[in-house]
């Protein structure tokens, strides 16, 4: 594939595979949590929670990333603390594009993983529990291997979708060759330039075999853990 695409195309895809997998990586497990608080617990504040998680589908794409801009920027309340005491820039840098990415995968993220929790039959875990097990143990052994298919597939399809965000990244990070110009960025790039079709076509091709592969390998894999489980 390098010699199909130019240096340029190269550098933005494997950029874009850098940040889809930081992003999947550090939202799983509060993918996990969220999704597990939202499918078993009741507390004051759960449908405001279920809200805020499912936001980034809703609202557009742009001002997502201008509040991660206002939040995580050098000025914002956090970024600046980030800045301060660990010398963390997120803003203007991959790093920044990958918390972007992870923002706006995350609610496919745990409506995968938050269906296959309401899945499992709640007595299982009771009888567990009865056995003088703690919560933590009974996730851990008899919860999270029944819940598998889904957490690969909630990640796998966060992948996916991170490889694919536009709008939230390009405001936050903006797009700056060889630092934060993503797949996506990369063709919008190219389509503003006369002449450039050829190499959007290529850009195009190249995310369309990515997405499907991830949706492909996101429903094998599930398959395949689902029957072993069953298989035990």
């Amino acid at each position: 594939m390098s010699d199909w695409l130019s240096p340029t195309e190269w550098q933005a895809l494997s950029l874009s595979l850098r940040v889809s997998f930081w992003a999947t990586a550090f939202s799983l497990p509060l993918g996990v949590l969220t999704a597990y608080a939202l499918a078993r617990w009741r507390f004051p504040g759960r449908q405001a929670l279920n809200g805020l998680v499912h936001l980034p589908l809703i609202l557009p794409p742009v001002v997502t990333g201008y509040l991660l801009l206002l939040a995580f920027g050098r000025r914002g309340a956090v970024g600046q603390f980030l800045d301060e005491w660990f010398g963390i820039v997120l803003a203007f840098r991959w790093t920044g594009a990958a918390l972007a990415a992870g923002v706006m995968a995350f609610p496919l993220m745990v409506r995968a993983i938050r269906l296959a929790i309401e899945a499992v039959d709640p007595k299982l875990e009771q009888a567990a529990g009865t056995l003088g097990a703690s919560r933590a143990w009974v996730f851990a052994t008899v919860t999270l291997p029944l819940i598998l298919p889904g957490i690969i597939a909630g990640a796998i399809l966060a992948f996916a979708k991170a490889m694919g965000e536009f709008g939230a990244t390009i405001t936050f990070v903006s797009n700056i060759p060889g630092q934060t110009q993503t797949l996506p960025s990369a063709i919008y790039t190219f389509l503003q330039v006369p002449g450039g079709e050829d190499e959007a076509a290529r850009l195009v091709v190249v995310a369309v075999i990515v997405a499907m592969a991830a949706l492909l390998l996101s429903e094998w894999v599930s398959r395949a853990v689902a029957r072993r489980i069953a298989g035990q």
